[in-house]
Formats: structure tokens, sequence, C-alpha cells
């Protein structure tokens, strides 16, 4: 199976840059059931084709995982699970291939060219072999209202043999213009659709892939509900990918860690970003870990550092970003995860400012340096979210303390750590809105510093720690440090 990506705009070879793959070399690499390929056919300035191939091996993709021999199982009834059309059309064994030898460009990243990102290029992909249920109206249907043209023949079983007619495969070719992280994005998601079958087991977290590559397209696709069911194939998860589709329009909020450099550049000679880190998981430590929701996770460099701590039992990263969620997923590797550690780990989009069943009852909730990214008259909705409607056990809060500022070299009087800041608190204020939290949802609060305190200013960051329904003392997580 196989799929080429042609680009024709002048300069051609940018494709390369957006594909992470110089056109001098082959690049190989395992994949489920075989092994991967990525060459160039031709690369000239005019005109530059990128192809990926997958070779499948039938015999090893029939047998269970883990086992040397056929014979570690039942015999099958009949030859089918060793003669098939699984190596030779394009479906979700594809799929997994782009994510694997393409995944930066499908998630948008270039940072030797980062202005070709969102650039359309004129394009045209080809797939020789494509399993189409519904044959070529599917196809169109699929394809068409993306700003596609569409060209797409049916294949006879045996162009020998006219009499037996047409198959169920198609020959298709995209062509118009199209960025690459989006084009990438469009047979991702369809072509497992168009095959109407998968590979491997779809839980729920297909969902949440699902929604990470729809992006910003699949919510205005007219056939969104069509797709939604034949991607996730249960009623009970399409459902659930439908339902947080309708949110899709909400307002935006959380943490983009493409705009946190400047605040990050500020806080560097203090090390700031990682006292920060290191107070938060002593936090979640002292509060016994077991289940923990990280709200707004960003690239997941807390997540990072949780899921190797023994105490954290269950690990979910939410954030609304679907390129921040793209970053966590590339940082934690989770394609060469260990499946018991896999298995503890979820990353899902979400808002702040929506309830979600996912994050109920959870042991401790993490908010590291997200509500001053919420404007000040949502914080109500916000605290409704999370202390009222999730109800964690534990909920970790950092957030800059605006009396601090004043000690950053280079930050100007008055001016916030980062543009995307709606507001940062003073002391008494952060102290003031935790007190009305605890008033409103029957949480208790202790306070801690995170940086070098300052005797007129204080700390840096300044944390709270909030339990649930009872007094503690806890340790003294980052306190000082």
């Amino acid at each position: 199976m196989l799929v080429s990506i042609t680009s024709t705009t002048p300069d051609a070879g940018d494709l390369g840059f957006l594909l992470h793959k110089h056109p001098n070399r082959v690049r190989s690499v395992d994949v489920a059931g075989g092994r991967a390929h990525v060459f160039y056919p031709e690369a000239t300035p005019e005109r530059t084709t990128a192809t990926l191939l997958v070779e499948v091996d039938p015999v090893r993709l029939s047998r269970p995982v883990g086992s040397k021999k056929s014979k570690s199982g039942p015999a099958p009834a009949n030859l089918e699970p060793y003669v098939n059309d699984r190596p030779y059309v394009a479906s979700s064994m594809l799929c997994v291939a782009i994510g694997r030898l393409f995944g930066t460009a499908l998630a948008g990243r270039c940072d030797t060219r980062p202005d070709l990102v969102d650039t359309p290029l004129d394009l045209e992909l080809a797939v020789p072999v494509v399993a189409a249920r519904g044959g070529v109206d599917a196809v169109k249907r699929l394809f068409g209202p993306l700003g596609w043209s569409v060209e797409a023949e049916v294949l006879p079983l045996d162009p020998a043999f006219e009499s037996w007619g047409d198959s169920r495969y198609v020959s298709l070719v995209l062509k118009g213009a199209q960025t690459v992280k989006d084009a990438l994005a469009h047979l991702f998601v369809l072509l497992p659709v168009l095959d109407d079958a998968k590979h491997y087991w779809v839980g729920e977290s297909e969902v949440d892939k699902l929604l990470r590559r729809g992006g910003a397209w699949l919510p205005k696709h007219p056939d969104r509900e069509f797709i939604a069911r034949r991607y996730l194939r249960f009623a009970s998860l399409s459902r659930d990918a439908l339902a947080r589709l309708a949110e899709g329009d909400a307002d935006i909020d959380g943490q983009d860690d493409r705009h946190n450099a400047g605040e990050e550049e500020i806080e560097r000679p203090i090390s700031l970003n990682q006292q920060r880190l290191t107070a938060v998981t002593e936090a979640v430590l002292a509060a016994g870990g077991g289940r923990v929701v990280d709200l707004g996770c960003g690239e997941g460099r807390l997540l990072e550092r949780l899921i190797a701590e023994p105490q954290v039992m269950e690990l979910m990263g939410v954030d609304v970003s679907l390129w921040s969620l793209d970053k966590a997923e590339r940082r934690l590797r989770l394609e060469n995860m260990s499946e018991r550690r896999r298995e503890k780990i979820r990353l899902v989009q979400g808002a702040l400012t929506y309830t979600d069943a996912r994050i109920r009852g959870a042991d401790v909730a993490t908010i590291v340096e997200v509500i001053e990214h919420l404007d000040a008259e949502r914080l109500d909705v916000f605290a409704r979210v999370v202390f009222g409607d999730a109800a964690p056990s534990t909920v970790i809060v950092t957030t800059p303390n605006r009396e601090y500022n004043v000690n950053f070299e280079g930050l100007e009087p008055g001016r916030l750590r980062h543009g995307d800041h709606r507001f940062e608190w003073t002391r008494a204020e952060f102290a003031a809105w935790v007190e009305s939290v605890n008033q409103e949802f029957g949480y208790t609060a202790e306070f801690f510093g995170i940086g070098p305190e300052h005797p007129e200013t204080g700390p840096p960051t300044q944390m709270s720690i909030f339990r649930r329904g009872v007094a503690y003392e806890p340790s003294n997580p980052g306190a000082g440090s």
C-alpha cells in the first residue's frame, strides 16, 4: 500500500522541509505487521513527490501479538487471516505509518521554515488502491467539501475478466491548494472511514484522536456524523465525539505553549518553570497521587514528570489546544511507551469552562499557570466546572504573583509577563479568590510560594492547595524553593 504527495508550488522542494524528510535519503521504520519507507521518486524545484510505501507481511499480521509461531493459537477455520486485501489497500495501517513517519508535519510543526506550515501548496495526493465502502460517491462525499478536486476510478476485479464486474476498490487522486498538515489529516481520518475497518481495537482514546486530527475542518464538514460513526464504530463513542464537536465553537480557554516563549524567557534566570514543576509534583505526591488530571496540560511537561511516579495510578492531560496535545504526545513518546505505562495516561481535548464527565471524581487536579489566561468574568464559570462539578479531592493551582514583576529585568513597569495573560493577581487578590472558592464549594486551602522569596514583593509564583471538605496540614511542597 502506498500514498504519494506531490507539490508543484515553486519552490516545490519546500515539501521536504514540511515533511522533515530529505529527498536524498530513504527513511524506514517498523510498523504493525511490516515496514514503512519514505522516498522521493522526483525532487526538482518545479515538482517534488514524496512516497510513503508500507510493506505488510500477511503471515506476521495474522499472528497474535507476541506470538512467534502460528500454532500458538487455534488454527483458523479458513485462509482469510492469510489471504486478504490488507497488504495492498490504503487502510488504518497506512494511517499509522503516516503518523509515525510524518507525525511532525501532521502536527503542523516546521522549526526550520515555520512560515510554510500555514501556507497552502498546490498538492496532488495519489492513492492507487483505496477500499471504499460506498464507492466513488462516498469518496467525493468525504473529500469534496474539503476543497479537493476528486478523481476516483473504480477498479475491476480482474481486467482480464470483465464479466466479473467491478471491485469495491478505487484509484484515488486528490488535487488542490492545501496546507500539508491538513492534507495529511484528511488522509489520516478519512481513509479508515472509507475502508470502514481498523486493524486495532477502537476505544475511548480514538475519540480524542479523531478530534485532534479533525482539527478545525471536521466540525464544519457536512458529513461529520457519518465520519464519526465510521471512524469510531461504536455508537457510544460517536455520540461522545459529536457532543464534543458541537461544543467546538466555544471560546478557546487554557494555555498554548506557542505563546509562552516570552514568559519563559522572562522567568528563565531564576529557573522558575523547573521549580514550579517540582513543587507541583511534590504536592501531587503529598496528596497521595491516585487518579490525577492536569487541566491545561499544554505540551505535557508536568505529565512527563507524573507518569514516572508509581503513586500516580491514572493520568489525564486536558487542553483545548490540539497543537499542544500533539506536542505533548511527542514529548511523552506515547507511540514508543510500554503498553502498561501507555494504559496509564490519556490526552484529551477539553475547555475549562464546560463541564466534563471525564474529569469528575479525580483524586488530584493540577491547574498550573492557567487561570491567568481566562477572562476574569469567566472565573466563576471555571470555578463551578472544576470545584463544583468535577470536585476533585485535591486541587493544586499556581499563578503569577504580579507584585514580583518589578524584579524581572526587561519587563516594563505595569506590563504582564505574557501577552495572553488576561490578568495577574497580587497575593491579596489571589487569597481573596481562593477564599471565595472555599466558601462556595466547601474546600479548605493552604498557600505556598514558589521561587526566590523577596522581602517586599514575595515569591514570583503563588500556589494554593485546596482540599475538599476537610481541614488538613500538608507537608511543605515548594515553599521557599
